[in-house]
């Protein structure tokens, strides 16, 4: 992370993460690490950050998932899994997360460890001894995939509902990642009830890689409390007011949005056309490993792209805080913090970096 005072004051900002993937989650650092305790040797684009920044022709979803799968194959075994979890509560906890909702399906890394059961209790366990080391309150998001069958996803959910909780190493909610334009999302409802059955709610990906046609199919199949992106929302006003009267969040990823090519430039993501339609968003990294951006990456675009102000900002990390799962006496304390942090940066002072101008409206 750079170490200037502008980036500094935006790590010091309490916020939520809500969207992280496991794997996609390490630095490369750690990845190399865990590759060379299993004697495996990584791809040149996978650890140079030249070779990984592609020019906008070349980006896309396989190629992005391609080096996922090649990455995911380097975490197996309990110490690998326990080195993932441990690292994203550090890497949270040093950019000013106080909750951090970590994505996982267990089924990639199951059979290194004796099974899903395994694999989701040693992740818990984890999450509950990395939230005590690094302050950061980790709940876990299990997620089915879409390129595997349904009744995989409903195996998932049941193995959820035994995890289910708010607090730290609990299971907080039940997802549904990979590419968008695999399968039938109505097949992924029985899981998403069995999921509900538990207290458990859904935070599916959708209106990404497709448009707003396939997001309602999400909405009305899946009954999402968070939706996983959901910026295509805005090519559908009709859609989008829908959405936001329902108190959908929505977790949106700037930099998966230009790495995936779903937009050319971080200035087309539409983050102030959702915030002045009154969306609460909750900015997620996504997945730093291959997208080189990490939490406060994602604040620093609101502010120096988008023109979000100060309060913008705070504003911001207030809507991730409240669309966490946390515990509500959780939420009031984080949410004490961040006006306190917003307090402190409009109080006089020698200096205070605004960080680029207004927003047209919505979001001073």
């Amino acid at each position: 992370m750079a170490g200037d005072l502008a980036t500094q004051e935006l790590a010091a900002l309490p916020k939520a993460h809500l969207h992280l993937h496991f794997t996609g989650s390490l630095s490369v650092p750690t990845l190399v690490a865990l590759a060379e305790a299993r004697d495996i040797e990584l791809p040149e684009q996978l650890v140079d950050s030249i070779a990984l920044d592609v020019p906008a022709d070349k980006r896309g979803w396989y190629r992005f998932q391609r080096f996922y799968d090649i990455a995911r194959a380097a975490v197996q075994g309990e110490d690998a899994l326990r080195t993932v979890v441990r690292s994203a509560a550090a890497e949270d906890a040093a950019e000013g997360s106080r909750r951090l909702e970590l994505q996982v399906d267990p089924t990639s890394y199951a059979n290194s460890v004796g099974g899903l059961q395994p694999a989701l209790e040693i992740i818990c366990d984890e999450a509950l001894s990395a939230s005590r080391a690094t302050g950061v309150q980790v709940g876990i998001v299990v997620a089915a995939s879409r390129i595997r069958h349904p009744f995989d996803a409903r195996t998932l959910a049941r193995l959820a509902a035994r995890h289910a909780g708010q607090g730290p190493g609990e299971v907080c909610a039940f997802g549904l990642n990979n590419n968008e334009w695999e399968g039938d999302t109505a097949e992924w409802d029985g899981a998403f009830r069995i999921a509900r059955r538990a207290g458990l709610p859904g935070v599916p990906h959708g209106g990404e890689l497709r448009g707003p046609g396939h997001l309602a199919e999400v909405v009305e199949h899946l009954e999402p409390t968070r939706i996983g992106h959901g910026v295509r929302a805005v090519e559908d006003p009709e859609l989008l007011g829908r959405l936001v009267d329902a108190g959908v969040a929505f977790e949106v990823c700037p930099a998966s949005n230009v790495q995936l090519g779903v937009y050319p430039t971080l200035a087309d993501v539409p983050l102030t056309t959702l915030l002045d339609a009154g969306a609460r968003i909750a900015l997620g990294a996504d997945d730093p490993l291959l997208f080189l951006s990490r939490l406060v990456d994602q604040y620093r675009t609101a502010r120096d792209i988008h023109g979000l102000t100060d309060r913008g900002l705070a504003g911001l990390a207030r809507s991730s805080i409240e669309a966490s799962f946390a515990a509500d006496s959780d939420k009031a304390q984080w949410l004490a913090e961040v006006d306190a942090w917003l307090a402190a940066r409009l109080s006089p002072g020698p200096r205070r970096s605004s960080g680029g101008t207004p927003a047209a409206t919505g979001h001073p």
